[in-house]
């Protein structure tokens, strides 16, 4: 096994955890009232996920989340990121709660407890339910008010256990990918129109951080996703775009939030009553998560033909190309997971000094509620995975989050993606983020070396 290095310099409260999603994990799609959501519609389709599977089963954590909660114990963390299932809550998006899909949170909850594992909700994480979807979903301003309600039925029965709680799961991917470039459910491509889909995210966001108040709720934040923008070369025009892709992609989610206000000129591109609904959406918050995996570099189209990555995932179902004014390039000269994507952590470090000089004194103490990699390492003979680069990828990015409190960063905690194997959206389970190996045919666990290695650096963290 790779070593464990040396003990972290955190401070003796820091908080470490790992964090799942509801419809990457619980299975049971079908079952105790659950109402379809819009990932199970988008699996259904033919072509949308890599492999045609879904997450009907998943990792069957709906029955099987007891023993999931004694691994949680043996791994040592102090909190575990989970989403509640907003159509295991409300079938339809709306009404009464379902009381099986309480029950089954209640239970998760008083399980995790009894481990003394402090519970950390995300309130969504992209499981739209389905009816809401097909009345117009996250173009239609009326959700907002129905994840209003939503919040508050959750505030009102989970308030007093919940450690942290977090509205909205990375708004700039749900409106990017889900409805920009339709890679994602609901699988719109909007282009540029997918705007207003980024406003009703950030209004219910804030709508729903007052119905957790007045619920009781303490500790509410965020788990926003950003990362550093990098131009494609110093010309002008890539600088300008790379500049406009870092405010599409990171400055329109955090100014509204943290300032009150959206970078100059957006205001004007979103609908509604804008600066009534900045009011809402920058209600002052405990903490601020965001999810991090690599940076970005950005070019101008006209420059860079070649261009490939995230924006040219748009591309791939044969549809006219988007006509977007960035362009997304290879970050060249790193090592790269399985999934191919770099391995940058003093991206990480950069990020986060650039969130404190970018918002001073508004920006909260800091949270990274996502950060992981995929690598496909199975289980030999005996049951061992020797995922070593999960180790050397931990370790580095340990480091980088520690460099960046020198600087005088406010990180209060970490949640590395993912507790275990799980599905992964489009790309169903040919990835493999867990520090559990999850054997999809038997359901049994394999935890990683990578696994423990974060125990025990946990342990060396409280010692």
């Amino acid at each position: 096994m790779t070593s464990a290095g040396a003990a972290s310099a955190l401070p003796a409260h820091f908080v470490w955890g790992v964090a799942t999603a509801a419809y990457q994990v619980e299975g049971a799609a079908g079952e105790d009232g659950r109402g379809p959501s819009t990932w199970d519609a988008f699996c259904a389709q033919p072509g949308r996920v890599v492999d045609g599977s879904s997450g009907a089963v998943a990792c069957d954590h709906y029955h099987r989340y007891a023993a999931d909660v004694a691994l949680l114990r043996d791994l040592g963390v102090g909190a575990y990121r989970f989403s509640f299932a907003w159509p295991r809550i409300q079938p339809t998006g709306r009404g009464p709660a379902n009381a099986k899909g309480l029950d089954f949170y209640d239970r998760l909850i008083d399980e995790l407890l009894g481990a003394g594992i402090a519970p950390a909700a995300t309130i969504y994480h992209w499981d739209t339910p389905l009816a809401l979807e097909e009345a117009g979903g996250w173009l239609d301003r009326d959700i907002t008010g129905r994840f209003a309600d939503y919040a508050a039925i959750l505030a009102e029965r989970f308030a007093d256990r919940i450690a942290w709680w977090m509205p909205v799961n990375e708004p700039n991917i749900v409106t990017l990918l889900g409805h920009a470039l339709g890679v994602h459910a609901p699988g719109r491509r909007l282009g540029p129109a997918a705007l207003p889909v980024a406003h009703h995210l950030l209004l219910a966001h804030g709508r729903a951080v007052q119905a957790l108040r007045a619920a009781g709720a303490k500790n509410v934040g965020t788990a926003q996703n950003h990362a550093p923008v990098w131009p494609a070369s110093d010309h002008e025009d890539d600088r300008a775009a790379a500049t406009l892709f870092d405010t599409v992609f990171n400055r329109v989610f955090a100014d509204p939030i943290l300032l009150g206000r959206y970078p100059e000129g957006f205001d004007r591109l979103m609908p509604g009553p804008v600066a009534e609904d900045l009011r809402v959406i920058s209600e002052p918050l405990d903490f601020y998560g965001f999810n991090y995996y690599s940076p970005s570099l950005v070019g101008a189209p006209a420059r860079h033909p070649e261009a490939s990555g995230l924006l040219a995932l748009g591309d791939g179902d044969g549809a006219e190309p988007l006509d977007l004014p960035f362009a997304t390039l290879e970050v060249e000269g790193y090592p790269r997971t399985d999934f191919g994507w770099p391995v940058v952590p003093g991206g990480l470090t950069e990020l986060l000094v650039t969130l404190k000089e970018r918002y001073g004194d508004a920006l909260p103490p800091v949270f990274i509620t996502e950060n992981g990699c995929s690598y496909l390492t199975g289980p030999d003979a005996d049951g061992r995975v020797a995922d070593g680069a999960r180790i050397d990828y931990l370790r580095s990015h340990l480091h980088a989050l520690e460099a960046a409190r020198a600087q005088g960063v406010d990180v209060r905690g970490y949640f590395h993606w993912s507790f275990m194997d799980n599905f992964e959206w489009a790309e169903g389970y040919t990835q493999r983020f867990g520090l559990v190996y999850v054997e999809y045919e038997t359901q049994q666990r394999f935890p990683k070396d990578s696994f423990h290695w974060y125990r025990d650096h946990i342990a060396r963290s409280h010692a």
